[in-house]
């Protein structure tokens, strides 16, 4: 979990240890790249895994493969943070709606759909959601990706948790990322709140590090400058007001951003 990476990091900067020659797979929720800069400074092989408990759970790992050059510390930890290639007996596919493969250009945006001998074949006394999760002949993940030319695969989100907003889609992760990256942050969770003209625009909270004095405003400008680099759309910019301090961010039993609490709490 990225949270006790934070925690472990924080840890070993206060007591001196030495964290060189650990090697640490991240899952549960995405590996955010400042965090993964923060671990690889500290001498750590760090990598995420992507699973799911219907799954076993490891489909996928990002872990640099044997010969594998990356072009510069960027792209390593693209490589690094991304949900990684399909581990051994996994057929994974990025699909459309009607089950088609979309192109691995980096942008064709699916669902993740899965074959494997290991995954589960439905849910306990529930077989029309067995039926929907297997509908098509292949597992549906619920979460939307890409998949680039190197066969490393992105999740840009869970489908219940894309934005809607001004007639474009807006991944929650990647808005999460970025705010991450702003010094003074120490975790951010993103999701959509209702809106009139727009539909629905992103709501940010944010954790700031201990002594730190973010500001929403430093937040939006820091967006906005990738935005205006085409990184994002300006749609996926949230405004002042829509951006949050809170102590910690909710978690669920089993450690995952509880994006169903914070919409309570924006609601």
């Amino acid at each position: 979990m990225p949270t006790i990476l934070q925690m472990l990091l924080q840890s070993a900067q206060d007591g001196a240890q030495d964290l060189s020659g650990w090697k640490i797979i991240i899952g549960g929720s995405a590996l955010p790249p400042a965090l993964c800069e923060a671990a690889l400074a500290r001498g750590i092989d760090i990598f995420a895994g992507y699973g799911m408990s219907e799954t076993g759970p490891i489909v996928s790992l990002a872990q640099i493969p044997p010969g594998c050059t990356p072009t510069d510390r960027a792209d390593e930890i693209r490589m690094r943070c991304s949900t990684g290639r399909p581990v051994t007996l996994v057929d994974y596919r990025i699909v459309s709606e009607d089950m088609q493969d979309l192109p691995r250009d980096g942008k064709s945006r699916g669902e993740i759909v899965l074959r494997a001998p290991f995954l589960t074949k439905g849910y306990f006394g529930k077989p029309q959601a067995s039926e929907e999760l297997w509908s098509g002949g292949f597992l549906h993940t619920q979460d939307v990706a890409v998949m680039g030319e190197d066969g490393f695969v992105q999740i840009v989100d869970r489908i219940k948790d894309v934005i809607k907003t001004g007639g474009e889609w807006v991944s929650s992760i990647e808005v999460e990322n970025l705010i991450t990256e702003v010094p003074g942050v120490q975790e951010c969770a993103v999701i959509g709140v209702p809106d009139a003209k727009w539909g629905e625009r992103p709501m940010a909270f944010v954790v700031r590090k201990a002594g730190a004095e973010v500001k929403a405003e430093q937040i939006r400008d820091q967006l906005m400058a990738h935005a205006d680099e085409r990184r994002i759309s300006k749609y996926a910019v949230p405004e002042a007001e829509r951006i949050t301090f809170i102590e910690a961010i909710p978690k669920t039993s089993v450690g995952k951003i509880n994006k169903k609490q914070l919409r309570e709490k924006a609601a």
